[in-house]
């Protein structure tokens, strides 16, 4: 293996461990999924209650805007003396991470309805949570999307770092070719794979994004 090139030691490294890097592709890819979901899951309806609300919304995103200033590795050693080592701290940090886009993009989709629009589902008897799930909601899927999209993009980032606490995945493979000696070909096989995560993510979401958006309004 020392004799081949850099590519050549790439292919070679593929050949005898696939099976390594795919469960740690899966585990990786687990853990920021797991963290983006659960901040969707929480950041969604707060940002319905700022759309609302709008005197939270400055507080509310004041905090989001403050998190995203810390470094992920700081975050993740912050966490780390309260959660300990492993996925579950990575989990929180792409949590925390997670909410001001998913947060601000549902603010933005719902205020960005037109209010003509909501003036004639009141004129259709509709109440205010009819008008949230059934107008207002449908019109801003795209935009809360795009939030999610960038939102998962950042965790499979957060993710690779998050190995430098225990927590698995493709970063396992980088730090291994940081510590071996000629280890380029090593550190591309966690690096690539990471990138090609990112990527395909980000595309099937848009994906997504579009195919949710309203075509007949």
């Amino acid at each position: 293996m020392k004799n081949l090139s850099l590519w050549g030691q790439f292919f070679y490294y593929f050949q005898h461990n696939g099976l390594y890097v795919l469960s740690k592709f899966n585990q990786h890819f687990t853990i920021a999924v797991e963290g983006t979901l659960i901040a969707a899951l929480i950041g969604i309806p707060i940002g319905i209650i700022i759309a609302y609300h709008h005197r939270l919304g400055a507080g509310v995103i004041a905090v989001a805007d403050l998190i995203q200033t810390v470094p992920s590795l700081a975050m993740l050693s912050i966490l780390m003396l309260g959660l300990g080592l492993g996925d579950q701290t990575v989990i929180a940090t792409i949590f925390l991470y997670s909410l001001l886009p998913i947060i601000s993009n549902t603010v933005t989709g719902l205020q960005s309805v037109d209010p003509a629009i909501l003036d004639a589902s009141k004129g259709m008897g509709m109440t205010r949570w009819q008008q949230l799930y059934m107008v207002e909601l449908p019109l801003s899927v795209s935009v809360i999307m795009a939030g999610i999209r960038n939102a998962l993009v950042i965790a499979i980032g957060i993710t690779a770092i998050g190995a430098f606490i225990g927590a698995g995945g493709l970063g396992d493979i980088i730090i291994r070719g940081t510590n071996a000696t000629n280890g380029g070909a090593i550190i591309l096989a966690g690096a690539l794979p990471t990138a090609l995560m990112a990527i395909i993510a980000d595309l099937v979401l848009g994906f997504v994004q579009r195919w949710l958006e309203p075509r007949h309004i």
